[in-house]
């Protein structure tokens, strides 16, 4: 699945993957932030921890946007005592209700030790039935090779790093610059 952002026309440069396999959950994020046909920045952090280092989300699309959806997530999973379910959930609505904030424009993959979740601005909190999320401009790209990658490799780093570069090998929105955050079961 994926989005670009509406609300800077010509920017573009996302590409986040989840690999969850083995007990544990890695998300991977590149750092290329686009303007057309130019590169803004090449090592941009768009994968971060939240909850204390329990939960892990990256984001495409507008970067203040994420942001905003960051620190809404953090205090829903502050008033929800950590049940990333609910705070996603809760989080969606807010996102889809609120006047304001449903202007939000990005998508979020965040993952704990258990579960994996797609949160969209349209009120989807979706979790991947086989372990493997992606978005952003190259997320198609990554998710492919991720799939493909996943029946022969066992660890989720060697299938993220691997997928990741076949991603940034296609897609020019896309570089090997990469933020990866590992969560162990």
């Amino acid at each position: 699945m994926t989005r670009n952002s509406d609300n800077a026309p010509g920017w573009r440069g996302t590409t986040i993957l989840g690999v969850r396999k083995g007990g544990r959950f890695v998300l991977a994020g590149d750092g290329q932030v686009s303007v057309g046909p130019t590169v803004m920045k090449a090592n941009a952090k768009k994968v971060r921890r939240l909850s204390g280092g329990k939960v892990v989300a990256g984001f495409a699309g507008a970067t203040a946007d994420a942001f905003a959806l960051f620190e809404r997530l953090e205090a829903k999973l502050d008033s929800h005592s950590g049940q990333l379910a609910r705070a996603c959930v809760e989080l969606a609505k807010d996102w889809r209700t609120d006047k304001a904030f449903r202007r939000l424009d990005a998508m979020l993959i965040v993952g704990d030790k258990d579960a994996t979740y797609l949160i969209t601005g349209a009120g989807d909190v979706l979790e991947p039935e086989d372990g493997l999320v992606a978005v952003g401009s190259g997320g198609n790209y990554a998710l492919s090779a991720a799939r493909a990658l996943a029946d022969y490799e066992d660890d989720p780093e060697k299938i993220a790093r691997k997928a990741m570069q076949i991603a940034a090998d296609i897609c020019i929105y896309t570089n090997d610059n990469l933020t990866i955050e590992v969560l162990e079961g």
